[in-house]
This record gives C-alpha cells, structure tokens and sequence, in this order.
C-alpha cells in the first residue's frame, strides 16, 4: 500500500516511483531487527535501559529546536542525509517504558499524589511540553492519555485521576484556542461538508474514498483520490485509499488484525508476573505497520518484540505455575 499510494506522487516530485518505497523498506529492515532483538530480550533488559532511553528521547526532542534543525516552523524531524528520524516516536516508547519502570516500584504510594505521582507527572510534563512546541499537539495528547491510563491501571485515586483530567482538558482547550488552524481543524471536523474545499478538504476526500469502495472495493491499484485529490495519502490517509481499493472487506481485516493484537496484548497485561510488563504494552499514533513513515515503523515493530518477549515470560511462569 506504500508503493501503491507513492507511486505517482514520488515521480511527479523526484522523477522516479520508487523514492519512498525504498526508504520504507530500509525501515522495515531496521525494525525487523529491533523485532528480533526485543523479542529475545527479557524484560530485565528494558528495565535497565529504561533511564538511557528516555534520556536519549529528551535529547533528541532538544536537538530539534537547535537552529538549521527545524523544517520551516516544524520542529518534528532530525536529517542525516537522506534519512529523517522523528523523536516524537521514540519518545512515545520511552514514556510507556519509564512510567512502567517508575510505577511498578514505588506502586504501594501510587496513592501518595505528592510523592507517587508528581515525580512521573514532572518527567512525562517535560516530555509533553517538548512534543507540543514542536508543534505536535496529537502527539503530546496521546502521551497523556498514556499516563493517566497508567495511573489508573496502578491504582491512583479516582480524586486525582480526575483532577489530571480536568486540568489536561483546560489546557488542550487553551492550546487548541491559541492557534487559528487548530480551530479551523476542529471546525472542518464537526462539520466537514461546510469546509469541504478549505480545512475540510482532506476529510472529505478521505470520506469519497470509502465511499467509493463501497463493500468490495474499486480494486488493487485502481484508487482515484490517490491521484493527488487525497493529500498525505501514503501516511495519515492510508487507511482511505485501504477503504477505497479493497473495500469494507479490505479495512474489515486491518481492524480485525489491530483487534487481535490488542487481545494478546491484554492477556499480557492480565497474565505477567511483574506489574512492570503488564504495563508496559503501548503503540503508536500513525496507523502503526501500514503507513509510510520510517521513526513510526522501526518503533511499532521494535515495541511488537517486546510484547513478544513479555508474552513468552508470561506463558513460561504460567506453566511453571501450574
């Protein structure tokens, strides 16, 4: 579906169809290993790399704002040659792997707000405020909602849940009235045939799409909207020209794919003997292991492995318990 949705795009800005392919084959390769090597590792190892790789996070989303860094007024990317790493996603990765390491030791004051939940709230407040600036306000969002589902999963007082809560929601608020095109975003969402050839546009092209797929869809290779009318079709908007090509069947099987590793990573959360691997399980905002975008894929497969190696300690101490 890369190749696919890239195809024309990449020859009418590089002269030739395959530029983006290539790279998204590189980072399969790459996440390939990281797979393998999460996957082998136990989750002792994340454990010690927990401080490491969130230090690593930090700094990359710092090095962004450095001058010559910043693409335009977007601060989302680091260039080496021909390669751009974003450090939002690692740093997704590294709030789940942090807040499972911090909660499940000081778990028996999870309750203290003073001392068991403003030092993680400090730490993933940094993260979030970095992610923001760049500025990435789903991503900062997402993380988040990240934390307080980890607080709640390690037991954190309904009072103070709901006080986080309410205070996320005053300053998401705050920061969606701060900025004019996050408010004609909003807009084009709550009514997308009003703004349909302004801020909507991108929605409703995305909704001719799985319309026009209908239930068997227009065929493998044969997307209309793909042909430039569908903008960011190989990333945000890959799942439209899913819909459009191969159907209700063809997105059906997607979501049925999602549902099952959603299954086996609760029985994860629900079977390990460790707090710190039942909450350790995360993913991605982009649709992860479908759209183009190397950080998102290295990250979701490397993660993938080691939902693996939880769920293999999870099945060992089970038969050793029984």
């Amino acid at each position: 579906m890369v190749f696919n949705t890239t195809y024309f795009y990449a020859f009418e800005r590089f002269d030739t169809p395959y530029r983006f392919v290539w790279k998204h084959q590189v980072a399969v390769v790459l996440g390939s290993v990281g797979l393998l090597i999460a996957a082998v590792a136990p989750s002792t190892v994340y454990r010690r790399l927990t401080y490491p790789i969130l230090l690593l996070a930090l700094c990359s989303l710092l090095i962004v704002f450095l001058p010559g860094v910043a693409h335009g007024k977007v601060h989302r990317w680091i260039t080496f040659g021909p390669v751009n790493f974003q450090p939002s996603e690692l740093a997704k990765g590294a709030v789940a792997l942090y807040l499972a390491h911090a909660l499940a030791k000081k778990v028996e004051r999870v309750t203290d707000f003073v001392y068991g939940l403003v030092p993680p709230l400090l730490v993933v407040g940094l993260v979030v405020a970095l992610i923001a600036l760049e500025p990435d306000l789903g991503g900062a969002v997402l993380i988040c909602l990240l934390l307080l589902a980890m607080f709640f999963v390690v037991g954190a007082r309904v009072r103070h849940l709901t006080l986080l809560a309410v205070s996320g929601l005053v300053l998401l608020t705050c920061a969606v009235f701060a900025a004019d095109y996050r408010l004609d975003r909003l807009s084009s969402f709550l009514d997308p045939v009003a703004h349909r050839q302004g801020t909507g546009y991108q929605l409703n092209q995305s909704l001719l799409a799985f319309g026009a797929g209908g239930i068997r869809g227009v065929g493998l290779g044969e997307s209309r909207q793909k042909l430039f009318y569908l903008p960011e079709a190989h990333t945000d908007f890959i799942f439209a020209v899913v819909g459009e090509e191969t159907g209700l069947w063809g997105t059906g099987i997607i979501l049925s794919l999602f549902t099952l590793l959603g299954i086996r990573g609760l029985r994860v959360a629900v079977h390990h003997p460790h707090l710190f691997g039942r909450l350790l399980p995360t993913k991605g905002l982009p649709l992860p292991f479908v759209s183009y975008g190397g950080s998102s894929l290295v990250t979701a497969m490397t993660e993938a492995g080691m939902l693996v190696s939880l769920s293999r300690e999870s099945r060992r101490e089970n038969r050793a318990y029984a």
